[in-house]
């Protein structure tokens, strides 16, 4: 049975969706907490002001999507249909997010709220990291080459077992680098 389609669409206000496939489609003010996206092919959207915390997100697609101003907790990216994996983020929170083995190449995040997010063994090589609280976000084996850190803030990162070539830092996110070293910065 093929899934119905929807392009170009305004969504306001809903708080569910019938599983399709959207295109140019804009979702805003939606409330989608823990909504079941199992399947859902987004491309080209943008979500605005929406709640999607602890949505499952188990084969869903996303190809070029912006989240703006969304709550975004707790969500497994991973689980997301990899196959042209596109998504960007401006004001959102995303606390407690997986973005596990993801390849988020050139993905952008713009004054997000990203604590506790897991991005082990996750390439975000050339990502922008633009003012963004990173506090207790964890980065193991992770790919951030050429990924731009500089106006991001409460990070660590350990040189020793993530990838770093060409990455940028401010001057004062150095401690942040340097914490698995003991080496105290004052």
């Amino acid at each position: 049975m093929e899934k119905p389609y929807h392009a170009d669409h305004v969504f306001d206000k809903i708080d569910s969706l019938s599983l399709g496939e959207y295109e140019g489609c804009t979702f805003r003010n939606c409330l989608f907490e823990s909504a079941d996206f199992k399947n859902f092919q987004f491309v080209d959207c943008r979500f605005e002001d929406c709640n999607v915390s602890l949505a499952k997100l188990s084969g869903a697609s996303f190809q070029k999507v912006y989240f703006q101003g969304c709550k975004m907790q707790g969500l497994r990216f991973e689980a997301c249909n990899p196959f042209l994996f596109e998504v960007h983020f401006k004001k959102c929170v995303l606390n407690l997010c997986s973005f596990y083995q993801i390849n988020g190449k050139g993905t952008s995040f713009e004054a997000c709220t990203l604590q506790e997010v897991d991005f082990t063994e996750a390439n975000f090589s050339e990502a922008k990291f633009d003012d963004c609280d990173l506090a207790g976000a964890l980065f193991d084996r992770s790919n951030l080459e050429k990924a731009d850190f500089r106006n991001a803030f409460n990070y660590r990162i350990s040189p020793t077992i993530n990838r770093l070539k060409k990455a940028k830092f401010s001057q004062d996110g150095l401690a942040g680098l340097l914490h698995d070293f003991g080496i105290e910065i004052s």
